[in-house]
């Protein structure tokens, strides 16, 4: 037996070995860097769950070039600083996680942990994150209806309920502020809650499966892969598995959740039943390609980013323990 395989070594981290200081920090620097990068398949991925049929857009690339043709670079970015709040939430997201995992009892199998620490942890996230959801996807939305040299088309696919246009010289600011009023004036603070129980159901039941789906993805490789292979690699291939995965059992529950957020329908019932009249079977596979490779890129990124800093904050006694 080589020295590398008889070196013991810490496969999961727990809270009580991290020193908290560097951890918050570095995973909010993090957690904005991911979303920075990546957040152009969000804005592409609301458009298409969105639209009706592909009344726009005939797909992730049609979607992407048509959006930087009409809008520029801008398009792709637009709603990012109201989202960008988010990590706040993913700072309660995280401590919820790992809290919950480090109260579970000792004995229980990982897998076990993981799923009910990734189910609360997602509850807690989303109670904070459903307005600024709401208000980035209406943002993420409003430059659908408007064209290059500023002609406004009839919002025919009630993809800008609330009426709003981009006017030459209004800032990102202005247009928020009419965004948050229009919103308020129309269903109070309940408005900025439009969706959660949509969102609880979409995202608690994905978080739960992620992580869950994270640690036996991750045990299968540790058995098929060598010993000397990394093990950072190992979770980064781990956790991008795990979203696919989720992805593709979840995608219905995620276009519901935001036909409900940004088309203002009433329950989720009407949204299943619109979207069925819509679209029929192919609600199931409708907006999946874009979420799928923005599920890939997030989760193989969060994941990477996640345990390295998780390794880099891990208390002195116990890095002899760690493998990168």
């Amino acid at each position: 037996m080589s020295a590398v395989e008889a070196t013991p070594f810490i496969r999961t981290i727990e809270w009580d070995m991290m020193d908290k200081t560097k951890f918050f920090p570095l995973s909010m620097l993090s957690s904005f860097s991911v979303r920075c990068c990546l957040y152009p398949l969000t804005v592409i991925k609301t458009r298409l769950q969105v639209q009706r049929q592909n009344h726009m857009y005939n797909g992730m690339i049609d979607a992407c070039r048509k959006i930087y043709k009409v809008e520029g670079v801008s398009g792709l970015y637009r709603g990012f600083w109201i989202s960008s709040i988010q990590i706040v939430s993913g700072v309660f997201y995280v401590s919820t996680y790992e809290g919950v995992r480090h109260l579970l009892p000792v004995g229980r199998e990982s897998k076990i942990k993981a799923l009910i620490a990734g189910g609360a942890a997602s509850l807690v996230g989303q109670t904070i994150v459903v307005p600024f959801d709401v208000l980035s996807q209406h943002l993420m939305v409003l430059g659908i209806n408007t064209a290059k040299h500023g002609r406004v088309y009839v919002d025919k696919m009630g993809m800008n309920p609330l009426g709003l246009t981009l006017e030459s010289g209004r800032t990102r600011a202005q247009i928020s502020a009419d965004i948050i009023k229009t919103i308020y004036r129309n269903d109070g603070y309940r408005g900025f809650y439009r969706g959660y129980v949509a969102s609880l159901c979409a995202y608690v039941p994905n978080s739960a499966l992620w992580w869950g789906l994270y640690t036996v993805y991750q045990d299968e490789l540790i058995k098929l892969l060598p010993a000397w292979f990394s093990h950072l690699c190992i979770q980064a291939m781990a956790g991008t598995l795990g979203g696919f995965t989720t992805t593709i059992i979840t995608n219905p529950l995620d276009i519901v959740r935001a036909r409900l957020q940004v088309q203002r329908l009433d329950s989720m019932f009407s949204a299943f039943r619109i979207l069925w009249i819509e679209e029929g079977l192919h609600m199931f596979t409708k907006g999946l390609s874009a979420r799928l490779v923005q599920s890939a890129c997030f989760s193989f990124s969060i994941i990477l980013g996640y345990e390295t800093i998780k390794r880099v904050s891990i208390t002195e006694e116990y890095k002899s323990y760690v493998r990168w």
